[in-house]
Formats: structure tokens, C-alpha cells, sequence
């Protein structure tokens, strides 16, 4: 008899399940979380996609910013929420690959507390300074570096955020020991570099490559395996001799844990409609990234094998936040 019951509730559960996900979306907007303050690259992502993400899925996107450390703020609020299609967030390389890492307590577990619906871009970083310092190239501030041992700093976008790794990976790969000094976003790390507070920043392309264009800042060199084809004559890390400094950084939509694979499938063949439009390559191309449409399968695999490497490091470095 108790056998019986379990198996309507569970039929029940499944129908119930199988009806919300045929609704989806029909309540109510979508609230898309930006754990990040306007003005970085997780904003240019969340605006460039939110308008035709919301024409494919036919209904409307509400961007809702939740900034703090490094990111972690909003994944936090993201596990709380139910996994009906109508919360999402724009997940990226800090909070889901760095920042749990660093912390003595997990906040969450990047791997099992998530849906990945689909990555959206990926890029390399670029290591920039102020036009005036005497580095022609990474390998030349490397250098300087080491003539001014103990006087050098490098700034992030916060504790915890690829940011900050780019540069604790750079300090593993040359020996170095640059101190770190975090700021509050993006935009407040860019200028206090450019008021010669700081001296390096490796950050997005997307949020950088505008101000070396204008000349506020000095390209050195990109993170990634190729040149960035806005910036042709800046080498990559690895024909500097720095292979050590490679990376990549991702963007993505993800979800709650347990979200319907219907509703999944769905969103991911929303969001590979929007990245397969030229507009919307062309504007990640021009901001220094690429759209880079990965399934859900497929994300969840990438975001777990850089799990494995920025975890190694933090481990290497023996870094953790206060």
C-alpha cells in the first residue's frame, strides 16, 4: 500500500514537473542575477545578450545586480532560488571556478549546486599598465619587476576573482612576488591604474581593450593561445617565454540545481540562436572575446576541468580570503 502511494506521488511529482516546465515562460519575467557592478565585462555580456535572449525565449529579461565578493554573492543567492527557468545567472570564471576555492568553508559547490544551461564566450586577458612605464612587453615588466623587488603591486577586481588569480599566476609563473590590491569591480581597479596607484592589471579584453585603443593604457601581452585580433601586435604569454601565464576566462548562463531538462534545452537553444546572429559575434569579437556556444553537457565539463587548475593553484600559493 505505502509502495502504491509513493509511486502516485511520484507520477504526480512528474506530471506536475512535466506541466511547469510545457508553461515556462509564461508567469512572469526572468530575473537574470550580474553578480558584478555596471561597467565591467560581465555587464557588456549581460547587456549584449539580455534583448535578443529575451526575443528568442519570448519573454522578458530583468537584469538584477547582486556585486560582492568576487561573485560569490550571487551564486549564493542563486542556490536559494527555485529552479523553475525563472532565475538565472550569468556565471563566469571567479565564482565558479576561483573563489569557493579560497575560502575555509565552501559557500557552495560549483560542480554539483548548479544547472549549466551553456557557455557563452570565452577570452583571453590581457596584461596592460600605464603608457608611460618603461615595458615594452610582459617579459620587460617581468624584468623591471625584479629590479624592484618588494615595490611592486598589481590591482584586481576583487578578492578572489580571475582578476586576482591572473595575477597570483603570474607571480608563480616568474618567481615573482607582486603584492595584490583589490578594488571593488573592474572599473575602480582601471582607474586607479590609470592614476599610477597601481602598475599591472590582467584583466578581460572586453573591459580593457577600449582604453588601450584610446591610449589611457599599454597592451603587454594576452593570456590566451592566439593573439587577440583587436590587438595584432601584442604576443601572447607564450611567445614571451611566460607560458606558465596562459588562461582563458568563460562566461555563462546557469540555473539551480534541478532545473527540468526541457527548460534546459530550451534555454540553451534560445542562447545559441542569439550567439549564432554576426551582430552579436561582432560585438564580442570588437570587445576583445569570442562567442563560444557550449552545451549544457559540454559547459559543465569545461567549467569542471578549470575547477581543477585555479583550485591547484590556490592550493600552490597557499591563498585564502580573510
Amino acid at each position: 500500500m505505502k509502495s502504491n502511494k509513493w509511486l502516485v506521488a511520484l507520477a504526480l511529482g512528474a506530471s506536475a514537473s512535466m506541466a511547469m516546465a510545457q508553461a515556462w515562460p509564461t508567469a512572469k519575467p526572468i530575473r537574470l542575477i550580474v553578480g558584478y557592478p555596471p561597467g565591467g565585462g560581465i555587464d557588456f555580456t549581460a547587456r549584449t545578450i539580455q534583448i535578443p535572449l529575451q526575443e528568442a525565449i519570448g519573454q522578458q529579461i530583468v537584469m538584477d545586480y547582486k556585486p560582492g565578493a568576487g561573485g560569490t554573492i550571487a551564486a549564493t543567492e542563486l542556490t536559494r532560488a527555485q529552479a523553475d527557468g525563472y532565475t538565472l545567472l550569468l556565471a563566469n570564471t571567479g565564482p565558479f571556478a576561483i573563489a569557493p576555492y579560497l575560502q575555509k568553508k565552501m559557500p557552495y559547490d560549483p560542480i554539483k549546486q548548479f544547472t549549466y544551461i551553456g557557455q557563452i564566450s570565452q577570452g583571453s586577458y590581457v596584461a596592460v599598465t600605464r603608457p608611460d612605464h618603461p615595458a615594452r612587453d610582459m617579459k620587460d615588466w617581468v624584468n623591471w619587476e625584479k629590479s624592484h623587488a618588494g615595490q611592486v603591486n598589481f590591482a584586481s577586481g576583487g578578492a578572489g576573482t580571475s582578476t586576482h588569480l591572473n595575477g597570483e599566476l603570474m607571480n608563480q609563473a616568474t618567481g615573482l612576488n607582486a603584492t595584490h590590491v583589490p578594488y571593488k569591480g573592474s572599473a575602480p581597479a582601471i582607474q586607479d591604474l590609470i592614476g599610477g596607484q597601481t602598475q599591472l592589471l590582467i584583466d578581460a579584453g572586453t573591459v580593457l581593450i577600449p582604453h588601450i585603443k584610446g591610449g589611457r593604457l599599454k597592451a603587454l601581452a594576452v593570456t590566451g593561445p592566439e593573439r587577440d585580433p583587436q590587438l595584432p601586435d601584442v604576443p601572447t604569454v607564450r611567445e614571451l617565454g611566460l607560458k606558465g601565464m596562459e588562461s582563458v576566462g568563460f562566461q555563462g548562463l546557469v540555473a539551480p540545481a534541478g532545473l527540468s531538462p526541457d527548460i534546459t534545452q530550451r534555454l540553451s537553444a534560445a542562447l545559441n540562436k542569439v550567439l549564432a546572429q554576426p551582430e552579436i559575434q561582432s560585438k564580442f569579437a570588437n570587445a576583445g572575446a569570442q562567442a563560444h556556444p557550449l552545451g549544457p553537457k559540454e559547459f559543465a565539463d569545461f567549467v569542471a576541468k578549470d575547477n581543477a587548475k585555479w583550485s591547484a593553484l590556490i592550493r600552490e600559493r597557499k591563498l585564502e580570503l580573510d
